[in-house]
């Protein structure tokens, strides 16, 4: 099969496009025609290093978690699909092997969830990660209920345009902390705008005088450290982004692959409560571009890679 991977740590120059075996179908697993796979930070992330010391690297990595494609052959133990179901998942394993970035891809039956209807592709392979991060945080760590006020930092990026619709679903009030560009695109989402370079604090206090019930990390550094002096006395705070947030009374997420949780999902965004923005699209042998065009930031929206469906 055709596939993007690299065989050591590096930028986007690591990149190959090139012919691998056909992967493996275990049990488990679900044999995938991959049409779409989105691009993500933690993607470059991994391929540079950075998450080496918890993560065992088997080399040529392809690279990728999000997809969203056909299956083709389900596995003998994974009765849920059937040939030609159409899926999206977060294929994320224990060891950095076998990615999404490919024409093929053997995804355990945990990663994946039939794809919602009405979503194509490109937009399904948006939605894994982004919308799987958020909904977990808001309903298990931070316990989001209607009324409530919750903080969602970078409200306009990935992860966070996901928090505050999740939210806005769940009844809460939202305060979207965004840059300049990203107001208009907060209150599109239902979300009150705070701009990071007009006092922050000052902006929250105002809007929230007691303080916000739970707050929603996904920028780390000086962001978090200034946000538990904007919580309410029983606030909640977590962080995807920054282990800090351990010593501030608040909790650290990692983002799990859950079919249950995907589907829940996918039924969201089949009545219309979450929706994916997609800014651009690369096709598989560019995808060392849709990665550089992810690292560069300021871009509101997915950037995703396509496969050609015959291929």
């Amino acid at each position: 099969m055709k596939a993007i991977s690299y065989r050591h740590y590096g930028g986007p120059e690591v990149l190959e496009f090139g012919e691998l075996p056909d992967p493996k179908v275990g049990p488990d697993d679900v044999l995938v025609k991959v049409r779409a796979a989105a691009v993500n930070p933690v993607d470059w992330k991994c391929q540079a290093g950075y998450l080496d010391p918890l993560l065992d690297t088997v080399f040529p990595v392809i690279p990728g978690w999000d997809v969203s494609g056909v299956v083709v052959q389900p596995g003998v133990g994974a009765p849920e699909f059937a040939v030609g179901d159409e899926v999206m998942g977060y294929v994320r394993e224990d060891v950095l092997c076998h990615g999404t970035f490919a024409e093929y891809v053997a995804a355990p039956v945990r990663t994946l969830a039939r794809k919602p209807r009405g979503l194509g592709f490109e937009e399904a392979a948006g939605l894994p990660l982004v919308g799987l991060t958020a909904y977990q945080v808001l309903t298990r760590a931070l316990r989001v209920r209607a009324g409530q006020t919750v903080l969602v930092h970078a409200a306009a990026g990935g992860v966070g345009s996901m928090a505050v619709q999740i939210a806005r679903h769940l009844g809460a009030r939202v305060i979207g902390a965004v840059r300049e560009s990203g107001q208009d695109r907060v209150r599109e989402l239902g979300a009150e705008p705070v701009r990071y370079d007009q006092g922050l604090a000052a902006q929250v206090r105002a809007l929230a005088p007691g303080g916000v019930d739970a707050a929603f990390d996904t920028v780390g550094g000086q962001v978090l450290k200034d946000t538990p002096g904007l919580l309410a006395p029983e606030g909640r705070l977590a962080s995807v982004a920054d282990g800090e947030v351990l010593g501030m009374g608040g909790q650290y997420c990692w983002v799990r692959p859950d079919a249950a949780d995907l589907t829940a999902l996918a039924g969201l965004a089949e009545q219309d409560v979450v929706t994916v923005r997609v800014a651009a699209t690369f096709p598989l042998e560019r995808a060392a571009d849709a990665q550089r065009a992810n690292r560069a930031g300021g871009v509101q929206g997915k950037i995703v890679v396509t496969v050609d469906p015959a291929g």
